[in-house]
């Protein structure tokens, strides 16, 4: 479904970002993976060669709160691929801090990786795909952007500034065959997740209709579909994946 495509996947070492990776090139995407450190990068890069060496993937750890960074290390993937088709903003912090503890060099933090980070990926990235004649964003929004959560006012509010970016960008690049979309995931079984005790996590699965919680790979298959031509025409939308929870 990507085949001939060059996807850059941030937060790609583990959890979500690592299934989207390992999705895509079972697809047959050449994918770049962005992680905050170089020993996690070498990570993952090793743990996929080891389920397909064939695969064409590798990696970088540049700083996504740093434009300057990002712009640098995008000019490299595209002056070595020769183009950008697929730009997934996966990268985050969660918050789960009350209002009463919170301070704002805390709430500037949570926004400066969940939406400025964001936007100093897509503004090169935007160019490359100019040039090129089109391309796809897709970004990792979250549930609780459409519903909120009880504590940590960050994570909802950055996610709903995501949602924001996802349906104006789409408006905006349309007519240069830009696509923009978003995932907003549910509880999903990630390795944070699975250390939870189990009486922490019963009571969520119990308010999940489909009476489970989503996997890695559920996420990374709406992620998979946006980013394919069957999505073609398929652009300024916000795709949930979290068994109509919602709440």
């Amino acid at each position: 479904m990507l085949k001939n495509k060059v996807a850059i996947v941030t937060g790609g070492t583990r959890g979500i970002g690592y299934a989207v990776v390992e999705k895509f090139l079972q697809n047959g995407a050449t994918v770049v993976l962005f992680g905050s450190r170089q020993e996690t990068v070498t990570k993952a890069i090793a743990s996929l060669k080891e389920k397909n060496e064939n695969w064409e993937v590798s990696g970088a750890w540049p700083t996504l709160t740093d434009a300057d960074a990002m712009t640098a290390e995008i000019s490299k993937i595209k002056d070595k691929y020769g183009r950008i088709d697929i730009l997934v903003n996966n990268a985050g912090i969660s918050d789960s801090v009350s209002i009463d503890k919170y301070t704002a060099e805390h709430f500037s933090k949570i926004m400066n990786l969940n939406v400025n980070a964001v936007m100093n990926g897509i503004l090169p990235v935007v160019e490359i795909m100019k040039q090129q004649g089109g391309g796809c964003i897709l970004n990792t929004s979250s549930m609780v952007s459409i519903c909120g959560q009880p504590s940590g006012v960050a994570y909802p509010t950055s996610k709903y500034a995501v949602n924001g970016l996802t349906w104006s960008l789409a408006r905006e690049l349309g007519p240069f065959h830009i696509r923009v979309n978003a995932v907003a995931p549910g509880i999903t079984r990630t390795d944070m997740v699975a250390a939870l005790p189990k009486e922490m996590i019963q009571p969520l699965i119990n308010r999940i209709p489909l009476r489970r919680m989503g996997e890695a790979e559920d996420v990374a298959n709406a992620f998979l579909f946006l980013a394919s031509d069957m999505a073609s025409y398929v652009t300024g939308e916000i795709l949930s994946v979290d068994g109509a929870m919602r709440s």
